[in-house]
């Protein structure tokens, strides 16, 4: 496969990002899920696993399958409405996923996040490091938007800033969004028949901003102006996205084979772009000293263990950004912390074995792992 060929594929993923919407998820003609279909999708999803990717769905739908449960039909909703909805469609949408994946042993996992969790750093560290565990364990995170708490203050609206944003926090290397449409067209073609099909975006400027038109009726919230939106996210973020239409049953197979779609290319590789994030654009407010021997493992490309780390300066809290220095007062590099400075003191210079009796928790065995380690 050809490096410009292994761009336009999902089989070349190692982490991937599945954004089903609602459009997709429900019959547009009775409300009801496309269960067949939804099958599918995860014999799609367990082939990609079978060949050691790793997959994260972010998927639509709670609100538009809660409203028909409570009988909320016909008009818009206020936004308790929603909410109620949204508690209601949650658990069946969660369901239907678990009996789709359980025809392949896939234990499913429930993620529910808002805009803050992946805004506040602590947050959003935390929303890392439990969806890189669910992959570990090899379960499938299922994640939405949490509309039953989230306020127009703290919600997205649409999820596929949200699936741009989780891809991103994850260190994904691709993202799909599967939609209605196949891609991007230089106008709307569902008013010119003669709109012209885009294949590949490598920048986005104002002229391929201004094709994206209105969201269509129905189920779906975005629209190409937030598939857009995403795009921005997640190539600032070195993740490659692709618009297809997913429809037809076997999406994900069906892109595989070549059906048409727009992709969206980075100029960066997602650890890349994450590490020079780390490095520049992240100020210092503490300092973790190290011994010659942590500083030796770092060289090698490990994490920074509690072991190796002989003083703590600054105060700073869980997620906060540190410098790593010698003894001598070397700068090191930097890191994303795994503790405050009152636990970081605690732990300093112990084993990992001994975090939870000083610290009465059992937190990361890592005072800064790796994936969140830039060296000078």
């Amino acid at each position: 496969m050809s490096a410009t060929t292994a761009q336009h594929s999902i089989v070349t993923a190692k982490r991937l990002v599945v954004k089903i919407g609602s459009a997709l998820l429900i019959d547009s003609a009775t409300g009801a899920l496309r269960r067949d279909w939804l099958n599918t999708v995860a014999d799609d999803i367990m082939a990609c696993r079978t060949q050691g990717q790793e997959v994260v769905i972010v998927s639509s739908g709670a609100i538009a399958i809660g409203r028909e449960r409570l009988g909320l039909k016909g008009r818009a909703l206020r936004l308790e409405e929603k909410q109620a909805a949204a508690a209601t469609g949650q658990i069946q949408l969660a369901h239907a996923f678990e009996e789709a994946m359980a025809r392949h042993g896939i234990t499913v996992a429930q993620v529910l996040l808002t805009l803050e969790d992946t805004e506040e750093r602590r947050r959003h560290l935390n929303a890392r490091s439990t969806i890189t565990q669910l992959l570990a364990l090899k379960a499938a995170p299922i994640i939405n938007e949490n509309d039953t708490v989230g306020t127009q203050e703290i919600r997205f609206g649409d999820n596929d800033r949200l699936a741009a944003r989780v891809a991103v926090m994850i260190s994904a290397d691709t993202l799909l969004l599967l939609s209605d449409i196949d891609g991007l067209y230089d106008s709307d073609p569902r008013k010119n028949p003669n709109a012209t099909h885009i294949a590949e975006v490598r920048t986005l400027d104002t002229r391929i901003e201004a094709m994206a038109g209105a969201a269509p009726t129905g189920y779906s919230s975005g629209g190409m102006v937030t598939k857009l939106q995403g795009a921005k996210i997640a190539l600032a973020g070195g993740c490659r996205m692709a618009i297809a239409n997913g429809q037809a049953n076997h999406p994900l197979r069906r892109l595989i084979d070549g059906e048409r779609c727009t992709w969206f290319l980075p100029n960066s590789e997602p650890r890349s772009a994450r590490k020079r994030w780390i490095a520049g654009a992240l100020n210092p407010v503490g300092a973790i000293i190290i011994d010659p021997g942590a500083e030796a493992a770092l060289g090698k490309g490990r994490s920074l263990l509690p072991a190796g780390v002989t003083a703590i300066k600054g105060s700073f809290e869980r997620g906060d950004p540190v410098t790593i220095e010698t003894n001598a007062g070397r700068v090191l590099g930097r890191g994303l912390s795994a503790y405050s400075n009152k636990d970081a003191a605690r732990i300093a210079g112990h084993k990992t074995g001994e975090i939870h009796q000083l610290l009465g928790y059992r937190g990361r065995d890592e005072m800064i792992h790796r994936d969140d380690l830039v060296l000078d």
